[in-house]
């Protein structure tokens, strides 16, 4: 037998990466004359058409299937993790060194049965810390998800990256068990515009306890700006703000998933949108009257159809009536606008009832 075919062997059997030590002691030599043996045997997987590869991590080597056909072959292998427990194994990657009693507090008290099990299966560590213990992942964990290192940072600069630039359909991604957007239910048409298929509508802000088991399934999701701090107690991947008050809001939203898009659909909502945009903006040279803005919101939407402000000028103000510091904003308002409070419809039919609405109103003191 040669040194290449025993290290190929081994890398089968073993099921996770094996160092260059322990390849130098199963061929009788040292880690040194191990390391070119295991490199020229990645370099002939890689040159071979073949649904396996072997992956250099660093002095460690490991045998798997191509990513590329992991969905094929993911319902013959064996279901070692529930889509829970990997949850909770995520939570403790992302967050370690992690104190148990916060974790339950995350996950519920099934927390319990998944760190007893993960401990078990040599994926996590928990060492005494007061009245509690705290939680860390384990070399075996590195090695059973192909990370080049256990190091906390690594492993969170890794599960960042791979979520960013990989689309969430990949890698870290896979074994959290994520595959899908989450978005609220005003957003939902802003997948239609991305061309985004895979998602699912959650309701983020209240959720039911239904709703929360279906964060487990999301790897980004999309919510209203200003409820970040409240969504970020329940959900711990990647959250986007985005806002629809004007025509640029929805172009920045769309840009903000362009690595997640399907960039021609998404080239051509921006294209839709920048001419219902100036198309609105003509409508709007006519009018001669100046407005005064109730709201930063109604401000912006005023700067952008370039109308003249005036502090004795019309009124416009949302109709939502008053805000969150109680103060009535639609009290002696001249235009009423509408808010997603008052209109039913997709994110481009919102943001055209408002320019509408302001146009439409200043119209109508343009004739008197």
């Amino acid at each position: 037998m040669s040194d290449k075919e025993i290290i190929e062997a081994a890398l089968f059997a073993a099921g996770g990466a094996l160092d260059a030590s322990t390849l130098g002691k199963l061929i009788g030599k040292s880690k040194k004359h191990a390391i070119p043996v295991a490199l020229e045997l990645a370099k002939e997987y890689s040159s071979r058409e073949t649904g396996i590869e072997v992956i250099d991590l660093g002095e460690r080597y490991v045998m798997q299937v191509k990513p590329k056909y992991t969905d094929m072959v993911r319902p013959l292998a064996p279901k070692e993790l529930s889509a829970p427990m990997l949850r909770t194994l995520s939570m403790i990657a992302y967050h370690q060194p992690l104190i148990q009693s916060d974790l339950v507090d995350m996950r519920g008290n099934s927390a319990y049965d998944h760190i007893r099990e993960l401990k078990e299966r040599g994926f996590v560590e928990a060492l005494p810390h007061g009245r509690t213990k705290m939680l860390r992942t384990t070399p075996l964990f590195a090695d059973y998800f192909g990370l080049e290192s256990n190091e906390p940072d690594l492993v969170k600069k890794k599960i960042i990256e791979l979520s960013r630039h990989q689309s969430g359909q990949s890698g870290i991604n896979k074994w959290l068990g994520r595959r899908f957007i989450g978005v609220t239910p005003m957003y939902e048409s802003l997948m239609q515009l991305c061309g985004i298929k895979e998602y699912k509508v959650i309701n983020a802000y209240n959720p039911t306890e239904s709703e929360l088991d279906e964060l487990d399934d999301v790897y980004k999701l999309i919510i209203s700006k200003g409820y970040l701090e409240k969504v970020s107690k329940i959900y711990d991947g990647e959250i986007i703000e985005v806002s629809s008050t004007t025509f640029d809001d929805l172009i920045d939203s769309i840009r903000l998933l362009e690595n997640v898009a399907d960039p021609e659909k998404s080239t051509s909502s921006i294209g839709l949108i920048n001419e219902l945009k100036e198309r609105y903006v003509s409508k709007a040279l006519v009018i001669s009257k100046k407005v005064q803005p109730a709201t930063d919101m109604v401000a912006r939407i005023v700067s952008d159809l370039r109308l003249g402000v005036s502090s004795t000028g019309i009124v416009i103000a949302p109709d939502y009536g008053s805000s969150t510091d109680g103060f009535d904003v639609s009290e002696g308002a001249d235009i009423l606008i509408p808010t997603h409070r008052s209109f039913e419809g997709d994110l481009v039919e919102r943001v055209c009832s408002k320019y509408d609405a302001v146009i439409e109103g200043l119209k109508e003191f343009e004739d008197e």
